[in-house]
C-alpha cells in the first residue's frame, strides 16, 4: 500500500483516505466498532487525541509530517497484518470509559455494559451492593464499570493471567479507583476468597469449531481469553460449580457465554437460566440467583 503522505494534508482527507482503504480490504470490524466509517474516524480522531464527538471544527485542519505518517502507518498496519484498531491505539472504550489495552488481554466488547448502565435493574431491585467480583477480568472494564455505577462497592478483578492483571491495575489507577478496587489472582475460584453481592464474568466460551473459523484480527487476542474447549463451557461448568459458594443470600451471577448457550442451557437443563436481551445486541448472557444455584449445588448461603 502506497502511502501519498505530501497528498493528504488535512484530517478530512486522511478520514476519506482511511475509509477508502477500508472499504477496498477484507477487515473484520467488530473490536470497537462495526463498519468502515466509524473505524477509520476512531483511527485518525484518536491517533491525534481528538474526541469522538463534537469534532467538526477539526475537520479542515492541517497536519504536520510526524501526524500523517503515524496515521498512515496505522492504516497500513490494520489493512495488512489485520491488528485490532483498539491495539494500535492503546485504548478501547466499554460504557462510555476509556481503558488501556494492549495484547496481553481481550478488547472490551461485552453487552454487560448495557446491563451496568442500567444498574442491574430490575434484576437487583433494592437490593444493597457492598462486594463485586468481576472473574476472568482481562482489562478490568467490566468491574471498574461496576464501580461506577455502585459507587460505596467495593470490587475484585479475578485474573489467571499476571499480564491481564497488570493491564488491569494500570486501569485502576486510570480511573482513580484505588481505594475500593483491587486485582485478584485467580483460576476462576481458585483463590477467591468470601462473598459477593453479584458477580459478573465474561470468561473465554469459545467453542473449538468457532475459534478455528475466526478472522485474523482475534488471533492478536490472548488465546486464554477465548478458548473453553471442545464446546466452549469449560470455564462456564467451573464457574457454575463454585459461584454458590462465593455469593450472599440474595446475591445475583450473570455470566457471559455467547454462542455457547444452547449447549449450556442443555447441558443443565434443570437450572432456571435467565437469557438477558439487549437493545444494541449481544446474546448468550444468562443470569441466576444465589438461591438458584444453592438449591441445586445443595450448600448453604
Amino acid at each position: 500500500m502506497t502511502q501519498p503522505i505530501d497528498d493528504l494534508l488535512s484530517i478530512r482527507d486522511l478520514l476519506r483516505y482511511a475509509a477508502s482503504q477500508f472499504a477496498g480490504s477484507d477487515l473484520f470490524y467488530g473490536h470497537g466498532t462495526d463498519n468502515v466509517w466509524d473505524e477509520a474516524v476512531q483511527l485518525v480522531m484518536r491517533s491525534l487525541n481528538l474526541p469522538l464527538d463534537n469534532n467538526t471544527v477539526f475537520l479542515d485542519a492541517r497536519l504536520v509530517r510526524d501526524e500523517r505518517e503515524l496515521i498512515l502507518n496505522r492504516i497500513q498496519r490494520r489493512i495488512e497484518s489485520r491488528v485490532p484498531l483498539a491495539y494500535l491505539l492503546g485504548e478501547a472504550w466499554f460504557m462510555g470509559l476509556p481503558f488501556k489495552v494492549d495484547e496481553r488481554v481481550l478488547v472490551p466488547r461485552s453487552p454487560l455494559a448495557e446491563l451496568l448502565e442500567s444498574g442491574l435493574q430490575p434484576w437487583l431491585g433494592e437490593q444493597p451492593v457492598g462486594r463485586i467480583l468481576d472473574l476472568c477480568t482481562g482489562s478490568g472494564c467490566i468491574g471498574i464499570a461496576a464501580a461506577t455505577v455502585f459507587d460505596n462497592a467495593e470490587v475484585d478483578l479475578a485474573d489467571i493471567s499476571p499480564d491481564a492483571l497488570e493491564v488491569a491495575s494500570d486501569n485502576i489507577a486510570l480511573h482513580g479507583l484505588e481505594d475500593r478496587v483491587r486485582t485478584v489472582c485467580a483460576d476462576v475460584f481458585e483463590g477467591i476468597e468470601g462473598r459477593y453481592d453479584v458477580i459478573l464474568s465474561n470468561p473465554p466460551y469459545v467453542d473449538a469449531e468457532d475459534l478455528a473459523d475466526m478472522p485474523e484480527e482475534f488471533r492478536h487476542e490472548p488465546a486464554l481469553g477465548l478458548a473453553a474447549g471442545e464446546d466452549g463451557l469449560e470455564i462456564a461448568h467451573r464457574i457454575l460449580a463454585g459461584a454458590a459458594a462465593h455469593l450472599t443470600p440474595d446475591g445475583l451471577l450473570i455470566v457471559e457465554v455467547g454462542n455457547s448457550w444452547p449447549a449450556l442451557e442443555a447441558a443443565y437443563p434443570d437450572l432456571p437460566f435467565v437469557w438477558l436481551e439487549f437493545e444494541r445486541g449481544g446474546e448468550g448472557v444468562f443470569l441466576l440467583s444465589a438461591r438458584d444455584l444453592a438449591q441445586r449445588a445443595r450448600v448453604s448461603i
